[in-house]
């Protein structure tokens, strides 16, 4: 059986592991990981607008407002 499993790719020799392109490969996979993760949790995330961050030129800096601590 382990000499089938060696066969099937399920299972490396080590001398396979430990070349120069096996290294670049996972490399290649980790970082490759790493950005899909990071545009799952993007995308997941509400949208930040920076709009709503900074002042708007007509809105009042003060209420007009009969009820002075109501909203702007």
């Amino acid at each position: 059986m382990p000499h089938l499993v060696t066969i099937l790719g399920i299972l490396l020799p080590e001398s396979t592991l430990q070349t120069e392109w096996f290294a670049v490969a996972a490399t290649f996979v980790a970082i490759n990981t790493v950005v899909y993760t990071a545009l799952a949790i993007a995308k997941m995330s509400p949208k930040i607008y920076l709009n709503d961050w900074r002042r708007r030129r007509y809105e009042r800096a003060a209420t007009r407002s009969i009820h002075p601590d109501g909203p702007r």
